[in-house]
């Protein structure tokens, strides 16, 4: 029995990480560049409108998005302010504050009220429903965004087009004409241009002002439906949008943000850190280094990056929040939840921060984690695999397979993870057909040319090669990588029994004896596979000793039939002897009889040959004793004569 895969599994921590439109601290102001850059009208004092306008722009600075939230909901009800734009600027702080629903509903407002509300007003709920995870409505804002922008420029163009409008241009660039009487000379034998090609420079000119105009909003349209089409896993969209990027910041940064969250991490690195050299002063790039090196297990590296962005903002919560998971990584969970005090002890409610509710789940190894890991499913992508892998931790396999079912596997991780719940499965219920899926699960990690030579990759493959039943393999596999998982039970129970499989006892034993979790050493499994070790090396005692400490069970009936047969088959004939014994007292049927009878005879010819201890005959006299059988006189018969004639006391 594999010990259901779980010693390819690890807490999975959330580093912050979320698919970036436009990342750093200083660009995400890109994302609201109209709303942002518009000024306020406020009452009538110019005084007063210019305190509040400096009030704001200090909150947006220093990024407290909530005191510019409530300031722009008093400056609401007061009427004060231009409704559109504070609405636009509740939108953008919501937005900001990760309450994406009342952003949208901000947005929404602007829509109902406005006669005509600025286009990229559908483009900010577009981003909004992305973050709620509502990728197909947010789709269908993008489309509505490009269409209403359509629109805008076709009426934009008609009216500039008209009859009048033609003549006036055509005066116009007659007038530009005849500036210079060279030129006028020149073109005068020229045929004037016709209202039609007046028409088309006109438009030309209205598309070209338009683009440059829409760029900002065109390129975040573009990042947006790029990041779209990743959730959505539409490969075709993926590559369209990709050709469309640009060599600007904030498209490298969503590249860079894209390549992460398809586990690229080195691809990510080398964009960020060339971003980085580019712009010294943008110090959330070194955040974003620090995940990727986090991710690629180099934690020592991601904290001394880290150290960068800490020391301007050390009440930063998504930065020592990365802090503490490289420091659970390295040391454990009580060094992570040290981490995280630093946070508490500066005022921050950790409870109110679904990213570190959620890591200290997983810092204390699982507690809480039924309280606070089902409502966070739908919001943070780590809160259903480690809710999996806390019901499989804890027995509860059917809750981890409905919980991940129809999970769709992006990651090396959801791939094992789904390995190991379709392998638990499997194997409670005897099915094939997750045993096979499980197979399939694990060699796709395994085999993959990013994770084939990591320690996971290789548990895959040594899982896989387990359930296939291939225990030379899982040897190969497991013996690569022993020397890092030294105190891992599961990997210890893995081992022990691919060891016991090719005939490796010696070496099973070690293995099996490093297992110290208590609940995996009452296993039957466990007790059966040590039992025969223990048999194979020589030491039948040591297994007999395993039987004693069982209670009367199905099961320690089991133990005995192996240990009867196994003893026997190794020439261990006194507990082979022993183990008929019991076994047909409980059950008189007549193999355990004719077992008994061989295995005693076996101790008596031993001890005749001098190979075992004289004064185990007179264990054998008794349990001989115990069969009913007319057999048992003359065989008792033969063995005391034979104690009489050397001088053996039986008692």
């Amino acid at each position: 029995e594999l010990r259901s895969g779980r010693g390819t599994l690890r807490w999975l921590l959330t580093d912050g990480r979320n698919s970036t439109l436009v990342s750093s601290d200083r660009s995400r102001t890109m994302l609201m560049s109209r709303s942002a850059g518009a000024p306020l009208k406020a009452g009538n004092s110019k005084n007063d409108e210019a305190a509040k306008v400096t009030k704001l722009e200090e909150y947006i600075k220093a990024r407290d998005y909530t005191g510019a939230l409530a300031l722009l909901e008093f400056n609401r009800k007061t009427g004060e302010e231009d409704e559109d734009k504070t609405l636009m600027w509740i939108g953008y702080s919501a937005f900001h504050l990760g309450q994406y629903q009342r952003g949208y509903d901000a947005y929404q407002e602007v829509i109902n009220t406005s006669g005509n509300p600025p286009h990229e007003v559908y483009l900010y709920q577009a981003a909004c429903l992305y973050y709620m995870q509502m990728y197909s409505q947010a789709e269908e804002k993008a489309t509505e965004y490009v269409q209403v922008s359509k629109n805008a420029l076709k009426d934009k163009i008609q009216r500039a087009t008209t009859d009048e409008a033609v003549q006036e241009k055509s005066k116009e660039l007659k007038r530009e004409r005849m500036k210079s009487q060279e030129q006028y000379q020149k073109m005068a034998a020229d045929k004037p241009p016709s209202d039609e090609e007046v028409r088309q420079q006109i438009t030309k000119e209205i598309e070209a002002e338009h683009s440059t105009q829409k760029a900002p909003e065109l390129s975040l349209k573009n990042r947006l439906l790029f990041h779209l089409a990743h959730k959505i896993d539409d490969q075709d969209k993926l590559m369209l949008r990709h050709q469309e990027l640009t060599d600007t910041q904030e498209d490298q940064l969503s590249l860079a943000a894209i390549h992460y969250l398809r586990s690229h991490f080195q691809e990510a690195t080398d964009i960020y850190k060339r971003l980085l050299l580019e712009n010294r002063d943008d110090l959330a790039l070194n955040v974003y280094v620090a995940m990727c090196y986090y991710k690629l297990d180099y934690y020592d590296v991601s904290l001394e990056i880290l150290a960068v962005y800490l020391q301007a903002h050390p009440d930063s919560a998504i930065a020592v929040n990365l802090k503490a998971c490289n420091h659970f990584r390295l040391y454990n969970g009580r060094a992570a939840e040290a981490e995280l005090k630093v946070l508490s002890d500066q005022g921050h409610n950790l409870q109110a921060n679904d990213l570190i509710r959620h890591n200290m789940v997983v810092f204390s190894m699982g507690d809480s984690a039924l309280q606070v890991l089902p409502q966070l499913v739908d919001f943070i992508p780590e809160a259903r695999l480690n809710l999996v892998i806390y019901y499989l931790r804890h027995e509860g396999v059917q809750e981890a397979f409905d919980l991940i079912k129809d999970l769709e596997p992006s990651t090396p991780q959801e791939y094992i993870l789904k390995g190991v719940v379709n392998a638990s499965v499997g194997q409670d219920a005897g099915s094939r057909e997750h045993i096979k899926m499980a197979q399939q699960f694990f060699q796709l990690v395994g085999a993959s040319a990013s994770e084939c030579d990591t320690i996971p990759g290789r548990q895959c493959m040594a899982s896989c090669f387990f359930l296939l039943k291939q225990f030379e393999d899982v040897n190969i596999y497991l013996n690569s990588i022993k020397a890092y998982m030294y105190n891992d039970d599961d990997f210890n129970w893995n081992h022990g029994i691919s060891l016991a499989q090719t005939g490796n006892f010696k070496a099973a034993e070690e293995a099996l004896l490093l297992v110290q979790n208590e609940k995996y050493k009452a296993e039957y499994c466990y007790i059966s596979w040590l039992a025969r070790c223990y048999i194979s090396n020589g030491q039948p005692r040591n297994s007999w000793e395993l039987y004693l400490k069982m209670d009367t069970s199905n099961e320690s009936f089991n133990l005995l039939q192996l240990i009867a047969n196994d003893c026997y088959r190794m020439g261990q004939f006194l507990y082979a002897a022993k183990a008929f014994d019991v076994l047909e007292r409980l059950d008189p049927d007549p193999e355990y009889w004719e077992g008994k009878r061989g295995a005693c005879v076996g101790v008596f010819q031993q001890v005749v040959a001098g190979k075992q201890q004289r004064e185990d005959l007179r264990d054998v006299l008794a349990m001989m004793r115990n069969t009913s059988n007319p057999q048992v006189e003359y065989m008792v018969r033969i063995i005391k004569k034979w104690c009489n004639e050397n001088g053996v006391k039986i008692g």
